[in-house]
Formats: structure tokens, C-alpha cells, sequence
């Protein structure tokens, strides 16, 4: 009888221990130092790129299908935003400024794709020095290390700026999306993805829902979430804004990323296994974030907002 119970004893156990490892490296926000620090082990240890290749944000699945390869979604999630926003009618040319930059993935595209001059910017060292190092000579890219909320350019240095997944590390959305607009010519391009709560003041939040919102701030060094209707509002009242803000809910063509984001440690086991077994362990570890990730874009209480506006 014990023996015919041991091994539900030792997967028990198994789960047992992924908690407590899971809980006990949150990686809560303190400042965007503590940002950075996530982003740069991220980026030296190459798990996640060795999973989803040079984007980490999130797939495009048209009608919410389900049959596209995880990688060739995040690429037409790029092209997508590219078209829903306009920024496929601006010249070749035309200065983008990229934030929240990555290794670089969404960069090359506008330069390679379109013909833009990009200028990328992140807060971590390592993925500057990973962007440059994956980007091919005559390629019109720059990256730089730099705060988001305190941007070193001048008025109205570029003709679109370009952000996604960024914004929900950002401890202050104001100061966010003033820089972000400061820095766009009059009557530039403001495209912009984002993870976002619901509102949370119409809608309060359920005890199982704030357990989860807890649990997704500070295993990812987020500071706080907002709802697509507060972020525009945000953008709308903008001195810099033309008021004219366009925003969507594409959860419906993102969703499918969280459950293909693990699926790939199936798809390429070599991915994980060649970089050892502490991998193996750090695969593991972001297993629950992206099932709770699932859940509550599945549930409503967290949206996949998208905004466009003209300065």
C-alpha cells in the first residue's frame, strides 16, 4: 500500500519544493535597478533566448488560432502593430525610438522591414550589449542603456515611438507616457502594447484575484498594473498628445503565446538542455507565473491593451 503510494508522495513533494523556490526568488520591485538586475540575468543566462528566439514579448495569433509556430507569431505580432498603428505609412527613413528594446528582436524588423533609423533603449546593460551583438553591420540600429522615465533626447527628437511590453515596469505611467510624448514630433506616431489589469476601481478585485495580482507583480519586478481606460486617459489629457487616442483589448490575439511560451521547452528540449542543468531549473521556476499569466488574461482581470495616438 505505501509502495502504490510513493509516487504521488514524491510528485507531492516535487510540487512542494517548486513553490518554495518559486516563491523565494521573487524578483519584487524595488526601483529600476531591480529591473534591470531581472533583465540582465535573463539575458546572460540565454534561456529565453534560446526559447523564443530575439523577442520576448508576446505572439500574434490572427482569430486566436492556435496552429502558428510561437516564434513567426511574435515576428507578425511586430508587422501587426506596425499596420494597426500607421506606422507603415511614415517614409523610410523616419527616426523610431524603441523602448523597451530587448535583445533587439522588434528593432530589426522596423529597420530591415520598413526602413526606418531605430534607436533602441533599455534599462539593462546586457541585453544593449546582446541587441548589438545580434544586430548585422549596414543595419540602421543603435541601442543605448537608459531609463525610460528620464530620456536623454531632445523635444520632438523622433517620428514614432515605439513600446511594448515596457509600461508595466514603469513605477510612475504619467511620467511614462509624458517622456514618451516629449520626445515625439508634432504629429509623430505613438504605438504602444501593454500588459494591464481591468479597472480594479469599477471592478474590484475578488481575495483569489488580489493573490494573483500580488503574485504577477512580484515575480516579474512589476510595480503596478492600470486599466486600458486609465492609460488613455493618461495619453488623451497629454499636453503633448493630439487627444486623439485609438485603444484595444488584444487578448484575444495573444493569449494563445502563454501556453506556446511553455510548450516550447517541449518543442526544443535541446534549447534548455544544452545550457545545463541549472536550466532545467529555471525553465521550471516560470512555469507557474505564465499558468497564472494564462488564467488571468483567460479570466478578464488582465488585458493586452494596445494604443495609438499623434503628438
Amino acid at each position: 500500500m505505501l509502495e502504490s503510494l510513493l509516487p504521488y508522495f514524491l510528485l507531492v513533494l516535487f510540487l512542494f519544493v517548486l513553490f518554495i523556490i518559486w516563491r523565494n526568488n521573487a524578483r519584487k520591485y524595488i526601483s529600476s535597478s531591480t529591473v534591470a538586475s531581472a533583465y540582465d540575468a535573463w539575458t546572460q543566462d540565454k534561456l529565453l533566448e534560446r526559447l523564443w528566439g530575439e523577442h520576448i514579448h508576446l505572439g500574434y495569433y490572427p482569430a486566436g488560432k492556435k496552429n502558428i509556430d510561437f516564434r513567426k507569431a511574435k515576428i507578425q505580432f511586430v508587422h501587426e502593430l506596425v499596420k494597426w498603428s500607421g506606422l507603415d505609412t511614415l517614409p523610410k527613413g523616419s527616426r523610431i525610438l524603441d523602448i523597451g528594446c530587448g535583445i533587439g528582436g522588434s528593432a530589426r524588423i522596423l529597420a530591415k522591414y520598413y526602413g526606418f533609423n531605430v534607436t533602441g533603449i533599455t534599462i539593462s546593460p546586457a541585453q544593449v550589449k546582446r541587441a548589438r551583438e545580434l544586430t548585422p553591420l549596414g543595419l540602421s540600429c543603435d541601442f543605448q542603456v537608459m531609463d525610460a522615465l528620464d530620456l536623454k533626447f531632445e523635444d520632438g527628437t523622433f517620428d514614432a515611438v515605439w513600446s511594448v511590453e515596457a509600461g508595466a515596469h514603469m513605477n510612475d505611467k504619467t511620467k511614462f507616457a509624458d517622456e514618451m510624448l516629449r520626445t515625439l514630433r508634432p504629429g509623430g506616431y505613438l504605438t504602444l502594447a501593454d500588459w494591464n489589469s481591468r479597472d480594479l476601481r469599477a471592478y474590484p478585485p475578488s481575495f483569489v484575484e488580489k493573490l494573483v495580482l500580488k503574485q504577477l507583480l512580484e515575480q516579474w519586478v512589476h510595480p503596478n498594473f492600470m486599466s486600458v481606460n486609465e492609460f488613455t486617459s493618461i495619453l488623451r489629457t497629454n499636453k503633448n498628445s493630439s487627444g486623439k487616442v485609438v485603444s484595444e483589448n488584444w487578448n484575444s490575439y495573444t493569449n494563445p503565446s502563454w501556453y506556446d511560451s511553455i510548450f516550447e521547452g517541449f518543442r526544443r528540449p535541446f534549447s534548455i538542455l544544452s545550457l545545463g542543468p541549472l536550466a532545467i531549473v529555471k525553465s521550471i521556476r516560470e512555469i507557474p507565473t505564465i499558468l497564472l499569466m494564462n488564467w488571468a488574461f483567460k479570466k478578464g482581470l488582465m488585458e493586452f491593451g494596445v494604443y495609438k495616438c499623434r503628438g
